[in-house]
């Protein structure tokens, strides 16, 4: 019984020592694929510039490039309102009709006082010709006096007839002398006269002039193209000089006013492109110009408003939607790695070294090579190189073992 046992353990425990001396020859036999595994496999990317940190965003407002308020310069009633909010209107285009009644009377009454006038101006002239025509006959009286007189004289001389006859006539003679002057001085009045009715048909023309203006001011007339913003009276209303009538935007460009930190204030000049994101249109990106720069900052905030302009070509940005802007570095952006290109051979450690591994392949062979750079800030995971990389490396940014100049290595699936 106690042999028979034995033999049965025996030959159960013959099959195990079997099975376990198959899987030791198995285990030496896969020596050499663990060689293989010890090629250090590694997540190379490519060098990228940018930024550590985002450049802040401010939020403003869209507003048309002009907006201009329409109003009255003629009292009247609003006989007609021909457009209503939303409305596109072009220059020149009439907006609002106003009673014309008083004005063109007035027109009229002024017309006609001129006409009155320029009667007066002929009537003026006439007294002049008969004016001169009078000195004319009074000059040829004076020469008939004067002849009358001499011839007197003479009759005189040679003792035919009294000296009293000489003396009358030598009396007429001067007489019709005067009257001559006088005649003269009667054409120059009228001529005065003349020159007074033409500077009141002037006056007049001027008058007409301003009632005709006046009664052009009942036709309000768009002074640009753009869209109604807002009506001010209605139709049926009274207005007075001055008083406003509807509101017209200019579309043609946009404009948006922000505030921003003084810190930025380096980054901005005149002209100087600007990222703009308008949330009415997500898909799509805008482009703006820095159109001015206040002076002075607000008094409360310390910020500086900074006007933008966009084109708007088609018209299609409308004014109060809310606008987005970002204000690049004016400076060129720096290379940009992770912090994990640093920590290769020094995966536990929080200091980072000044040494990173460029992928060197060649044909079938892949190697990396070590390279000192030259560090600046670091923030978020990322560290600034000044130094010691070019844009066309590629680095490694994880190892699964440490590297060594010359190495070579496995890339990755994940790698670029």
């Amino acid at each position: 019984m106690r042999w028979g046992s034995f033999t049965f353990l025996f030959l159960c425990l013959l099959p195990l020592g079997g099975c376990f001396f198959e899987t030791k020859t198995e285990a030496q036999e896969e020596k050499p694929v663990s060689q293989i595994s010890r090629i250090p496999s590694v997540d190379v990317v490519n060098v990228t510039t940018g930024f550590l940190t985002e450049p802040r965003e401010y939020i403003g407002t869209t507003e048309p490039i002009k907006e201009v308020i329409l109003r009255a310069q003629a009292e009247g009633q609003i006989l007609d309102l021909t457009v209503d909010v939303g409305d596109r209107v072009t220059t020149g285009q009439v907006i609002v009709l106003l009673d014309d009644t008083l004005l063109k009377a007035a027109l009229y009454k002024a017309e006609a006082e001129l006409a009155s006038l320029n009667s007066a101006v002929v009537e003026a002239e006439a007294d002049v010709i008969s004016a001169q025509a009078q000195v004319k006959s009074n000059q040829v009286q004076l020469a008939q006096a004067q002849v009358d007189a001499n011839r007197l004289e003479e009759l005189y001389n040679e003792g035919a007839i009294a000296k009293r006859e000489v003396e009358l006539a030598q009396t007429q003679a001067k007489t019709v002398e005067q009257t001559v002057k006088s005649s003269a001085s009667q054409v120059k009045v009228k001529k005065a006269a003349v020159e007074t009715a033409k500077g009141r048909i002037t006056s007049q023309k001027a008058v007409i002039q301003e009632e005709k203006k006046r009664l052009n001011y009942t036709q309000i007339k768009a002074p640009s193209s753009g869209y109604v913003l807002e009506k001010l009276t209605e139709q049926g209303n009274l207005v007075q000089p001055g008083g406003e009538v509807i509101k017209i935007g200019d579309f043609s460009q946009v404009k948006i006013t922000v505030a921003v930190s003084e810190l930025d204030l380096e980054n901005l000049t005149l002209g100087k492109s600007v990222n703009v994101n308008l949330d009415a249109f997500p898909e799509q990106k805008f482009t703006g110009i820095i159109n001015r720069i206040s002076p002075a900052a607000e008094r409360d905030s310390r910020q500086i408003p900074i006007e933008i302009l966009l084109s708007n070509p088609n018209q299609k940005i409308s004014g109060g939607l809310l606008a987005r802007v970002k204000f690049s570095n004016n400076n060129n952006p720096p290379i940009l790695i992770p912090e994990t290109a640093l920590k290769i051979n020094n995966t536990r450690g929080n200091e980072l070294s000044k040494t990173v591994f460029i992928l060197d392949k060649k044909e079938n062979n892949v190697q990396v090579i070590s390279r000192q750079v030259t560090l600046g800030q670091s923030k978020n995971g990322k560290v600034e190189v000044l130094n010691g990389l070019s844009l066309n490396d590629r680095i490694v940014v994880r190892s699964s073992d440490k590297l060594e100049n010359g190495q070579t290595v496995r890339l990755s699936v994940i790698s670029q």
